[in-house]
């Protein structure tokens, strides 16, 4: 990995280095990828699938092979079980209103936990609003560990489906999702895993994961907003109903009747992202070329470090203290308020993230605001905590 290959980060904020540590809000994106959405813009921009014309059929080439390295990337059976939507949210909420409408009634039970993030929370509400179906939740202990020895007595002959975070955005938390997919299937249960927070700092194999449904966005992995990735197995895409209609996920239009489109496209309803998508297919080479074993270990020596040189500052709370954790610290300062930490930081140069993260019930469970949180990537130094940990102490002196 060449820092240099990430242009945005040698600027200057404030006239001070950037130090960018809000990599689980958004990753930055390396030149290849960048250059790559330009080139598509500058040489085959083309809708794709139904064009005979030469940029057309070259637009959907690309698009297609960037199928293909996603498959190859989550270890997927095949590239029709790959569908390409807007990001985590879509994908998550498509799940919910297909997987929903097709198989959820009236009395049925959705199991999710207390650290997902609002978009595997709110969608599951929509879903029982609509069906009057009860939404039934996982605890998790003080330290951010999920509470899966509770699992096995929520689950019920009623329990319809099981979603979950990877790993949490908020806490670090990196949680034991094989054993909670076993567990659900002894019960015939299938589960649905959030992957936003996971595909860029760990190896992730669906088939040896046996998930059924597993979720995430290209711009949390180097590539660019506006695409995501819904993997399901072939077995639920065929049986759930379309997500939204229109162009491509059509196989026959007439007013009186309409069949489907064959997998993917079937819940690819309009025109895609395509640069969007080959620019995903260049950030999975980019991530492919640095070595995925090679990037969780960095990251998880920077979260050692920076836990440790965190925790010497006076008054300092880290919140979420899992043992299996990913490079993620959420933090308060004695009675700092987490909005005039970020504020000061920024100033500093220092790029966080403030508030409750998209996780009010984690928050509840704290009995706290919010958190600032630092969380690292590929791209991130010792250095730059060294200058984080110098900030904050600062900040905090300010503030308290």
């Amino acid at each position: 990995m060449n820092r240099e290959d990430f242009l945005i980060l040698g600027q200057e904020v404030y006239k001070k280095p950037l130090v960018y540590f809000d990599n689980a809000a958004t990753t930055q994106k390396p030149e290849m990828v960048i250059s790559a959405l330009a080139d598509y813009y500058r040489t085959i921009n083309s809708n794709i699938h139904r064009g005979v014309h030469y940029l057309s059929q070259k637009a959907t080439e690309e698009f297609e092979v960037a199928r293909k390295a996603v498959r190859d990337f989550i270890h997927a059976a095949h590239d029709y079980e790959i569908v390409f939507t807007r990001g985590a949210t879509e994908s998550i909420n498509l799940v919910a209103s297909s997987f929903g409408r097709t198989y959820i009634h009236e009395g049925d039970e959705i199991v999710i936990s207390e650290m997902e993030h609002h978009s595997n929370i709110v969608p599951w509400q929509f879903l029982c609003e609509d069906r009057g179906a009860k939404l039934k939740v996982i605890p998790f202990s003080d330290n951010g560990t999920l509470c899966v020895e509770k699992l096995e007595e929520l689950l019920t002959p009623k329990t319809k489906i099981l979603a979950v975070t990877h790993v949490s955005n908020t806490l670090g938390t990196i949680n034991p999702v094989k054993e909670i997919i076993r567990i659900a299937h002894a019960h015939n249960v299938p589960v649905m895993i959030d992957g936003a927070q996971a595909v860029a700092h760990c190896p992730v194999d669906v088939q040896d994961l046996d998930c059924d449904f597993y979720c995430f966005s290209g711009h949390k992995m180097y590539a660019p907003m506006g695409v995501g990735i819904m993997y399901g197995k072939e077995r639920w895409l065929n049986e759930m109903k379309p997500y939204q209609g229109g162009g491509e996920m059509i196989s026959t239009v007439t007013f009186e009747k309409t069949t489907y489109n064959e997998l993917p496209y079937k819940f690819e309803a309009g025109t895609p992202a395509v640069g969007d998508v080959i620019g995903l297919r260049k950030a999975i080479e980019y991530m492919q070329g640095v070595g995925i074993q090679n990037i969780a270990k960095h990251e998880n020596e920077l979260l050692q470090y920076g836990t440790q040189e965190l925790k010497k500052i006076e008054g300092m709370r880290i919140i979420g203290e899992a043992q299996n954790k990913a490079a993620v610290i959420s933090f308060l300062v004695g009675n700092a308020h987490p909005y005039d930490m970020g504020v000061l930081l920024d100033h500093q140069g220092i790029a966080v993230r403030t508030g409750h993260h998209c996780t009010q019930p984690i928050m509840d469970h704290f009995h706290i605001p919010g958190t600032v949180r630092a969380s690292f990537a590929l791209y991130n130094t010792k250095e730059e905590i060294d200058i984080l940990v110098k900030a904050v102490q600062k900040a905090a002196q300010m503030l308290m």
